[in-house]
């Protein structure tokens, strides 16, 4: 019998994609991030998209995702690749909370 070693690349291919299978559970065609449906995440991006010069207040649709969602989960994409790669400016993210009159975790 032959080794189930995983190679190099294809950890590196593994770590890639297990977050996208975490962000994408339901298919292609629906996205969720820390209990935010696809409806919440698209009336926040106007808020979380760098755009010049100033970022956009977020909406009440924005604000009352942002009530579902997993705030402690938020804060583990503050140093990820994941938020910039769909466009999304982590700073900008987690300025959210505040302007919904929502609380951060402390360990944010």
């Amino acid at each position: 019998m032959g080794s189930t070693r995983i190679g190099p690349k294809m950890a590196v291919v593994m770590l890639l994609l297990v977050p996208l299978v975490l962000i994408f559970p339901r298919g292609s065609m629906a996205m969720s991030l820390c209990n935010m449906d696809e409806k919440g995440l698209m009336a926040c991006k106007p808020s979380v998209t760098p755009p010049p010069p100033d970022p956009v207040d977020p909406s009440s649709e924005c604000c009352d995702a942002l009530k579902e969602a997993d705030l402690k989960c938020l804060c583990s994409y503050r140093n990820s690749f994941m938020l910039p790669s769909i466009g999304i400016d982590p700073d900008l993210a987690l300025a959210l909370p505040p302007k919904c009159n929502l609380v951060l975790p402390p360990d944010c």
